[in-house]
């Protein structure tokens, strides 16, 4: 596919993603002169994880700061132009998770060597405002010069949801949670690609449907449901599995 056949379509905004990247210089930026700000990201790297394992990568692509500041603020001055290979490598991801986690764990073990002193929520606040801020520069950059989800693809946080994703998936209790992206009448899929163009990832939806429950089961959608709101023919939604499993015997009594 060509640098020029993705397209800057319209992100899918709820109430909450239209609003939450005003969140991001308050604690990237605000966190470095008020400490505490950082603390913030307590709440949100537990409700993360909570939705990784019930519901994939949600969080990414309905929730999140930054993914709200990519999509509202700077797709519009981004070349939006392909993700290079290296970002969506696997080496890719688990060396720079490896990294960073390594980097985060270090500074929060000398934020506690001050447990107990009246400086410890600041040191402790510091350390995550820090660590938001890299996402900030790195991400942003990216997407001026790269594309706008550049960041999302190796996001240490993603990586996150992902293994919370494959344990929910394992355990079977994202089951009813978990909607993804699903054909809800394949056969009239024109193979047009429309939903890979407009992808905020770069997936491609139309190849890779399951056969046995026609859903889009790559790990890396972020649900973000703008190939359901793009797509010409009007026959993609989000469903979980047993959805999924009606429509598909609804279809076969249909034919017989």
């Amino acid at each position: 596919m060509s640098k020029l056949a993705f397209q800057k379509t319209n992100r899918v905004f709820n109430k909450f993603k239209n609003y939450s990247w005003i969140m991001v210089p308050v604690i990237a930026i605000g966190g470095m002169y008020i400490p505490k700000l950082g603390l913030l990201l307590i709440p949100i790297m537990l409700t993360l994880m909570v939705l990784g394992f019930l519901k994939g990568k949600y969080w990414c692509g309905n929730l999140c700061p930054h993914g709200s500041l990519f999509d509202k603020i700077l797709l519009s001055v981004s070349p939006n132009g392909r993700i290079p290979g290296l970002f969506t490598s696997k080496v890719m991801k688990v060396a720079f998770f490896l990294f960073y986690m390594g980097m985060f764990g270090s500074r929060l073990a000398k934020a506690f060597s001050y447990w107990g002193s009246m400086t410890f929520l600041d040191r402790l606040g510091f350390v995550f405002a820090a660590n938001y801020l890299i996402p900030t520069i790195v991400g942003t950059t990216l997407a001026l010069f790269v594309n706008p989800r550049s960041w999302c693809t190796f996001c240490p946080m993603g990586t996150f949801e992902e293994l919370a994703y494959k344990l929910g998936t394992f355990t079977g209790f994202n089951r009813k949670t978990d909607k993804k992206v699903t054909s809800a009448q394949p056969e009239k899929c024109t193979k047009c690609g429309k939903c890979s163009r407009v992808c905020p990832m770069q997936l491609a939806p139309y190849r890779e449907l399951s056969l046995e429950t026609n859903q889009f089961n790559n790990v890396d959608c972020i649900r973000c449901s703008t190939c359901v709101y793009n797509c010409p023919t009007g026959i993609l939604i989000m469903a979980n599995a047993e959805e999924a499993s009606q429509y598909k015997n609804y279809r076969k009594r249909s034919i017989a």
